[in-house]
């Protein structure tokens, strides 16, 4: 790693703050925002097995600087000697950025020059207590609330599942790493068939390390993470959520077998994998992208910058008519 460029991950002086946490895999509740969870988090986990890179809150002269799209102000274009790259969430792509991290493999398929690295899983993360056997008691969803599908948020839902002799519940953010008492989780957006293709598989990811199995919508990011119908329970309506909980209740072998097999795909997505997924990015991807870009001549840089400009007026006109954008 002797050849790479500085290696900047930034957040603005707004974002900055006193109380960051100095080790990555630490509960700390500002993890749950995409700009800490994505930028800071990744930083950490990177500079503590001593990858070359700093934090900073004002871009550099030159060098890789990346960062969450919300980071990156949209008017903000990359200088002869600055590779910008940006970190899309669930988020329009920036229309500078030479290259981008995406959350789902879907995402990198649909915009170019994009790379998928899974997003990190649950910092002090409680699993479930295994002392409940295979009881099941307590289902969940992990989540933002208006993100849920709006069938699961009305009281005849509840009363469906009190009926079954269980309770249904939506962990607050400020508790989204505890799943001790935690017996199934379901995570549904719509059961309008959208594939989700820029979010991320994170709540699957936990559930297997929580040792808890899932009940999920139809989503592109669990869809490409799926080995085995033991990874999880996919579902398109109440019904299908209410057959997936009988069957769990009333066949404690697949319970124990969903369990078995998540902490078995767990060892794919822990930190170390993840970290090594970023390093082979700085340095096949990023680092060679850089140089690339500052050996261009002027009017090569011209030519990308005025293409992207051309980008963004068109991509206005398809949204005056109505039409979806895309870059």
């Amino acid at each position: 790693m002797d050849n790479l460029p500085p290696i900047y991950f930034y957040l603005p002086d707004a974002d900055w703050r006193d109380d960051f946490p100095t080790i990555p895999d630490v509960y700390w509740e500002e993890f749950g925002r995409g700009i800490y969870c994505w930028t800071l988090q990744t930083y950490l986990y990177l500079k503590a097995d001593g990858f070359p890179c700093e934090l900073v809150k004002r871009i550099p002269d030159e060098g890789i600087v990346i960062a969450h799209r919300d980071s990156f102000s949209y008017e903000l274009r990359p200088t002869k000697k600055v590779l910008m790259v940006c970190i899309k969430p669930d988020r329009n792509p920036h229309p500078y950025a030479q290259l981008h991290v995406v959350q789902n493999p879907q995402d990198a398929k649909n915009l170019k020059n994009s790379y998928f690295i899974p997003h990190w899983i649950q910092s002090g993360l409680i699993p479930r207590d295994t002392q409940r056997g295979y009881k099941i008691e307590n289902i969940a969803c992990f989540g933002i609330s208006y993100n849920l599908a709006p069938e699961l948020k009305v009281p005849s839902w509840s009363k469906q599942l009190a009926d079954l002799g269980l309770n249904w519940q939506i962990i607050p953010q400020n508790r989204w790493y505890d799943y001790n008492n935690i017996d199934v989780i379901v995570a549904v957006r719509s059961f309008q068939q959208q594939d989700y293709t820029n979010k991320p598989a994170t709540k699957l990811y936990n559930a297997w390390l929580a040792g808890v199995p899932a009940i999920l919508g139809e989503e592109s990011a669990f869809q490409a993470e799926r080995k085995s119908q033991l990874d999880y329970i996919e579902v398109n309506c109440l019904n299908e959520i209410i057959k997936a909980l009988k069957s769990l209740q009333e066949q404690p072998e697949l319970y124990r077998a969903m369990i078995d097999n998540g902490q078995i795909r767990t060892q794919e997505i822990l930190p170390e994998k993840v970290r090594k997924k970023w390093t082979a990015f700085f340095v096949n991807t990023a680092a060679p992208a850089y140089y690339n870009w500052c050996n261009l001549s002027d009017w090569e840089r011209k030519a990308f910058l005025q293409t992207c400009y051309l980008k963004i007026k068109f991509n206005a006109l398809k949204q005056h008519l109505g039409l979806k954008s895309s870059f």
